[in-house]
C-alpha cells in the first residue's frame, strides 16, 4: 500500500484515497503509531461501504482501541507471572496502606487478575498461563467467525456452492481448524466429509466418484478433512495404490478441479504444514493424555519413520497440482491459532460478500499464509517442512 495514493482527511490518522473506483468509491484507510508499533488498515469504501470521513473515523478509532488493549497483554502477562510466582513484595507492608515495589495502578490491577483467577495456586502454572491465551485467541477468533456466518448466508442467498479441502500431515490441524470455522455456522448449510476405507464397490469406481456423492448443493459448503488428495500422498506410500493409478490421478485432477471451478464451484485447497518436531511433541501429547488418545492411530506411528517419504510426495503434490483456477494455500500449523486466524481469511477472501467488517485484517501474515513457490523453496533447502 502506497502512502503516496493517499491523502490526509481532517481527522488524525485517517487517509482517502486520491483516485476513485467505479463501484467501490474512494479507500479509507487508517495510519497510527502505538508504542513503537506502526499499524496500516483499510477501513472501507465511500461507495460500497457508504463511508463519509466521521464514519470512517469511527471504524479506526474502534480499531485503534482493539490494538492498544492487545498492547497491555503484555503487562498482564507480566503481572499474571508476578502472581504465579509469589513474587515477594520488597519493602515492608503497613495495615492500612501496602507498600509494594509496583506502582499503586500495577497493584490494583494486579488485585483485580488475582480476583479474577481465583485458587490459582491448586493449577499447575503452565496450564494457567495456556488457558489465559485461549481467552484471548477465543476473543480475536470471533470476530472472524462473525464474518464466516455472513458469508454462509451469501452463499445461500446466491446459491453458490462451496468445496474446501484439508489436507496436511498426521497432527497438522486440520480437524481443529475445521471446529473453529464451522462452529457458529448454521448446520444446515454446511457438511464435513471425512471419508474411510473405499468399498469393494468403491475400489472399482472412478476413483473421483465416492467424492462426487458428497459434493454441495446450492447455498452450501462442504469441507473434505482429507480429500481425493489421498492418492497423491498416504495412498501410494503405504501402498493402497499402484504407481499407475497414482500417476493417472497425478495427471487427471488438474483438469478435474478445472471443470469443477468452471462451472461455478468456488474451490479452496488448503495445506497446513507442520515441521517434524512439533508432529513429534502432538503425537507424545497424544500418548500421554488420556483425553486424546483416540487421537492415536497406526498410521501416526509410522508418520515419523516415513517423514523424509511423505515430503517426496508432499513436494510433487505442490507442484504438480497447483494450478491457476485451482491453487493451493500453504498454512504453517506449528501454531495453531495463528494457522487458523489465516485458514480463515482464506476463505473470507475468496468470494466478496455483503457488509464486510473492514475493521478486520484480512491481510496474509507472511508468516504463516505462504506461497506455492516459497514452500517448495523451502523445501529444497532442508527437510523440516
Amino acid at each position: 500500500m502506497n502512502l503516496k495514493d493517499f491523502e490526509k482527511t481532517d481527522f488524525a490518522g485517517l487517509y482517502i484515497g486520491k483516485e476513485e473506483h467505479s463501484t467501490y468509491g474512494k479507500k479509507y484507510i487508517a495510519r497510527f503509531q502505538i508504542g513503537t508499533k506502526r499499524y496500516v488498515k483499510v477501513l472501507g469504501f465511500t461507495k460500497l461501504d457508504k463511508l463519509d470521513d466521521k464514519k470512517a473515523f469511527k471504524l479506526l478509532n474502534d480499531y485503534k482501541a482493539t490494538m492498544e488493549n492487545e498492547s497491555v497483554v503484555l503487562l498482564k502477562d507480566k503481572l499474571i507471572s508476578k502472581v504465579v510466582t509469589k513474587k515477594k513484595i520488597t519493602q515492608p507492608v503497613k495495615k492500612t496502606e501496602p507498600q509494594v515495589s509496583i506502582s499503586k495502578s500495577e497493584f490494583d490491577e494486579c488485585k483485580t487478575i488475582k480476583n479474577l483467577l481465583g485458587n490459582y495456586k491448586a493449577l499447575d502454572p503452565l496450564a494457567l498461563t495456556k488457558g489465559i491465551q485461549k481467552i484471548y485467541d477465543y476473543e480475536e477468533m470471533k470476530g472472524y467467525q462473525v464474518e464466516l456466518i455472513k458469508l454462509q448466508k451469501h452463499l445461500e442467498k446466491t446459491k453458490k456452492k462451496m468445496i474446501i479441502l484439508f489436507e496436511g500431515r498426521d497432527a497438522s490441524g486440520k480437524g481443529g481448524a475445521i471446529r473453529r470455522i464451522t462452529r457458529y455456522m448454521n448446520s444446515r448449510h454446511y457438511r464435513v466429509v471425512a471419508l474411510g476405507k473405499p468399498t469393494d464397490t468403491q475400489r472399482h469406481q472412478w476413483f473421483f466418484q465416492k467424492y462426487i456423492e458428497h459434493f454441495p448443493t446450492g447455498g452450501e459448503i462442504v469441507l473434505f478433512d482429507r480429500s481425493w488428495y489421498n492418492r497423491a500422498m498416504v495412498e501410494p506410500i503405504f501402498g493402497f495404490c499402484t504407481n499407475e493409478q497414482y500417476e493417472i490421478f497425478m495427471e487427471d485432477v488438474v483438469n478435474f478441479e478445472h471443470d469443477l471451478v468452471r462451472q461455478d464451484m468456488i474451490l479452496i485447497k488448503l495445506y497446513f504444514s507442520v515441521s517434524k518436531a512439533e508432529q513429534l511433541a502432538r503425537f507424545e501429547s497424544r500418548q500421554s493424555c488420556e483425553l486424546k488418545h483416540w487421537k492415536l492411530s497406526e498410521v501416526d506411528l509410522q508418520a515419523q519413520d516415513l517423514w523424509d517419504e511423505f515430503s517426496d510426495k508432499k513436494y510433487e503434490m505442490l507442484r504438480r497440482t497447483n494450478s491457476k483456477s485451482a491453487p493451493w494455500h500453504i498454512v504453517r500449523s506449528d501454531n495453531k491459532h495463528k494457522a487458523r486466524i489465516e485458514a480463515v481469511k482464506i476463505i473470507l477472501n475468496s468470494i466478496d460478500y455483503e457488509q464486510k467488517n473492514y475493521g478486520l485484517n484480512f491481510e496474509p501474515d507472511e508468516e504463516f499464509n505462504i506461497s506455492v513457490s516459497q514452500e517448495l523453496s523451502r523445501m529444497r533447502k532442508n527437510n523440516d517442512y
